[in-house]
């Protein structure tokens, strides 16, 4: 109940700074009614990412990660003050396929070390994560050689068969992997071929939205 609070309060807050209602505020961000952000207020909704980008949108000044999350400030740092990660709007499973002709528009300010080791983040909306990452995750990701995959670490891999992102571990035959979900009670392993994997990248950092 803390963090839906929260989410309130970060929605208070720029109102206030805005120095509007709240019905002529949801209004201003494109919403059809006010009842969209009391059902925020009530608890009943965290803050989604169409509210987060409409708000943005009509406050660039306004910190999108901290109205998501609440790390950060409320306004957008300079890019000297933290690091900018590219953010791609999209799911990674199916975004990554299609990496090289994506543009993104929209860049994510964090403060801390492992942000500037990632090349950009996406949304997880899969289900094979459990809790470890539950849908609508942003995550942090850094394309890495297949040679320094670390057992027991998060992946998203690209293959010729799949892309997926689990837990990659040793399958304990020469030239293959073994794919692990978080959520094991409802998803099987995969294994696949190490000569079939296009692409590896790395979860540096994941950011869960509270919803």
């Amino acid at each position: 109940m803390r963090e839906k609070e929260n989410n309130w309060q970060r929605i208070e807050a720029v109102i206030k700074w805005a120095n509007m209602s709240t019905n002529y505020f949801a209004r201003y961000i494109g919403l059809a009614r006010g009842e969209n952000l009391y059902q925020i207020k009530r608890g009943n909704n965290g803050i989604s990412f169409d509210v987060a980008n409409r708000i943005v949108a009509k406050f660039p000044q306004i910190d999108k990660l901290w109205l998501l999350t609440g790390e950060g400030q409320m306004f957008a740092a300079p890019r000297e003050r933290g690091a900018q990660v590219p953010f791609y709007d999209v799911d990674v499973e199916q975004g990554l396929p299609r990496l090289e002709r994506l543009h993104s528009d929209e860049w994510l300010c964090f403060a801390f070390s492992r942000a500037v080791e990632c090349d950009f983040a996406m949304v997880y909306k899969g289900r094979a994560m459990g809790d470890s990452i539950p849908p609508g995750s942003i995550v942090l990701l850094k394309a890495v050689d297949r040679e320094s995959i670390i057992p027991g670490e998060e992946y998203a891999i690209v293959s010729r068969k799949i892309v997926t992102l689990r837990i990659v571990r040793s399958s304990g035959e020469a030239g293959k992997l073994r794919l692990t979900a978080a959520n094991r009670a409802n998803y099987d392993d995969i294994v696949v071929n190490i000569s079939d994997i296009d692409a590896v990248y790395k979860v540096k950092g994941k950011l869960i939205i509270n919803s």
